[in-house]
C-alpha cells in the first residue's frame, strides 16, 4: 500500500503525466455522458424490447457490450466506434492484396494521412449501412401488438415518418464520427490509445452490474452461497493471468551485427532480439470467427427459417458445436491472419540490408526459412490456447455463472481488456522512468502490446 501511495505521488508530480490522465478522464465522461443521450423522437421508457434483446448472448449483446450500453439505449453513439473498427480492418486487408494501398504505406506520413482519410470515407459510408439497420430493428422492436409506432415521434399510422430515418441515420453517423474523434484526442493528448480505450470503458462498464447480478443470484436459496462467488472470482482471476501470459509471451530469435569500423569508432557488433509474438494475431481470429458463426443465424432471421436442425445447433453460443466449430475456425483464422501480418521474406531482407545474421543460419532464404519455422511452431499453441479463452464463457456458463458476467471470463472483451491496460500502464511507466522515478512494479517492467513491434 505505501508503495501505491509514493507511485500515485510520483504520477502527481510530473505535470505532463497528469495533464494527460485528467485530459483522458475528461474525454472518457463526455463519451459515457453522451451514450445515455437517446435519439431524438424515441421514447426511452419503451425499450425494454432492445434491453432483452441486448441482454442475451447473440450479435446484439456483443454490440451491446462494444458499445457501452448505448445499443440498447438507442443513444446517439449506439453504432459505438465498431464501424471504425470495421472500416480499418478492410483498409488494412487491402493494404495486403492491393498495390495502391501497399505504396500508400511506403510512403511514410504522407501515406498514413492518406489511408486514414481513406479509413474515414469508408467508416461513413460502412456507419451508414448499419444505421439504416439498427433504426429497422429499433423500429421493429417498438411496433405496438396492433401495429402503431407510439413510441416514435412523428410516426405516421403504422408507418414511421421519413424524416424520423433520414434524421437518425444523420445523428448516428455524426455520433460514430464524434466518438472516433474522441479516441484520436485521447492518443493526441491523453494517455494510451483512445480508440482502444474507448472499446475498453465500454466493456468494463458493464462489469459493476454482471458482478453485483452474480453476487445477488448466489446469495439465493439455490445460488451455491458466498463460498461459491468467491471461488467463481478466484477463477476469473487465474483466466486473467493466463491471459496475460498469451498476450505478453514471444519467442525470441538473436540477431546479431556485424562488426563495422569507421574512422576511429566501431559500429554493429552488438546481439539484439526479434521478438515473435506467440499470439501475433491479438483478438482478429475471434472477431473473424464470430462474424462467420452468426451468419446462419442472422440469415434465418431475414428468411424467417425455422430454428432447426443446422440453424439450431448454431444458434446455441453455450451449445457443444457451436463452440466446436468455433474453436477450430479460430485456430484456422490464427494462422492465416500470421501469415499475412507477418512475411519473413521481408524480415530477412531487412535484416540482411542493416548487416544482421542469425547465429548458425545463412543469410537471405535461409534465414526466411527459419523464421517461417518458429512462428508456425509458436503459433500453434499460441492459437489453441487462444480459442480456449474464446470459449471460455461457454464453460463457464455449464457451471452456473451468470451470461453477462461470463463474458468477462474470456473471448474478444477480456483480450481487450487485458492488451489495452497493459498498453496504458507500459505508457504512465515509460513517463515515471523518463523522470528518474521507480517503475509501477517492484521487480521488472511492464510490456504492452506495442513494445513487441521490432
Amino acid at each position: 500500500m505505501k508503495r501505491l501511495i509514493q507511485t500515485i505521488r510520483n504520477i502527481y508530480k510530473i505535470e505532463e503525466l497528469r495533464n494527460r490522465i485528467l485530459y483522458t478522464i475528461g474525454i472518457i465522461l463526455i463519451y459515457r455522458l453522451g451514450s445515455y443521450v437517446v435519439l431524438p423522437g424515441v421514447n426511452p421508457s419503451e425499450l425494454a424490447g432492445m434491453e432483452a434483446q441486448a441482454s442475451g448472448s447473440g450479435l446484439m449483446g456483443l454490440l451491446d457490450m462494444f458499445s457501452g450500453g448505448s445499443f440498447s439505449r438507442a443513444s446517439i453513439f449506439a453504432l459505438g466506434i465498431m464501424p471504425y473498427i470495421s472500416a480499418s480492418i478492410v483498409v488494412q486487408l487491402l493494404g495486403m492484396a492491393i498495390p495502391y494501398f501497399q505504396k500508400l504505406q511506403k510512403e511514410g506520413e504522407s501515406g498514413r494521412k492518406k489511408i486514414n482519410q481513406i479509413t474515414r470515407y469508408l467508416t461513413i459510408l460502412i456507419t451508414g449501412f448499419q444505421a439504416q439497420a439498427y433504426i429497422a430493428n429499433l423500429v421493429s422492436q417498438l411496433r405496438s401488438p396492433d401495429g402503431s409506432i407510439t413510441a416514435i415521434m412523428p410516426f405516421e399510422g403504422t408507418m414511421v415518418s421519413p424524416f424520423f430515418w433520414v434524421s437518425s441515420t444523420v445523428i448516428l453517423i455524426s455520433g460514430t464520427m464524434f466518438v472516433m474523434w474522441l479516441g484520436e484526442r485521447i492518443t493526441d493528448k491523453g494517455i494510451g490509445n483512445g480508440i482502444s480505450l474507448i472499446i475498453m470503458i465500454g466493456i468494463i462498464a458493464r462489469l459493476p452490474f454482471a458482478l453485483v447480478g452474480e453476487f445477488i443470484s448466489r446469495l439465493e436459496e439455490q445460488g451455491g452461497g458466498l463460498v461459491y462467488f468467491i471461488i467463481e472470482i478466484a477463477i476469473l482471476v487465474f483466466v486473467i493471468l493466463l491471459t496475460i501470459l498469451l498476450v505478453q509471451g514471444t519467442r525470441r530469435i538473436p540477431v546479431q551485427y556485424a562488426k563495422r569500423i569507421v574512422g576511429n569508432k566501431q559500429y554493429g557488433g552488438v546481439r539484439q532480439y526479434i521478438p515473435l509474438k506467440v499470439n501475433a494475431a491479438g483478438v482478429m481470429p475471434i472477431i473473424f470467427a464470430q462474424a462467420i458463426m452468426f451468419l446462419p443465424l442472422t440469415v434465418a432471421g431475414f428468411t424467417n427459417t425455422n430454428m432447426s436442425g443446422f440453424i439450431s445447433a448454431f444458434s446455441n453460443i453455450n451449445g457443444f458445436w457451436y463452440n466446436m466449430v468455433f474453436f477450430f475456425m479460430i485456430l484456422l483464422f490464427t494462422y492465416f491472419y500470421t501469415a499475412i501480418t507477418i512475411n519473413p521474406s521481408q524480415m530477412a531482407e531487412d535484416m540482411k540490408k542493416n548487416g544482421g545474421f542469425i547465429p548458425g543460419v545463412k543469410p537471405g532464404r535461409k534465414t526466411a526459412e527459419f523464421i517461417d519455422n518458429v512462428m508456425s511452431k509458436i503459433t500453434l499453441p499460441g492459437s489453441m490456447f487462444l480459442g480456449l479463452v474464446a470459449i471460455m464463457p461457454a464453460l463457464v456458463v455449464q457451471i452456473g455463472v451468470n451470461q453477462q458476467f461470463a463474458q468477462f471470463y474470456g473471448g474478444t472483451s477480456l483480450l481487450i481488456l487485458v492488451g489495452v491496460v497493459l498498453d496504458t500502464l507500459q505508457q504512465v511507466e515509460s513517463h515515471l522512468l523518463m523522470r528518474h522515478y521507480d517503475g509501477l512494479t517492484k521487480s521488472g517492467r511492464i510490456k504492452g502490446r506495442s513494445s513487441f513491434s521490432m
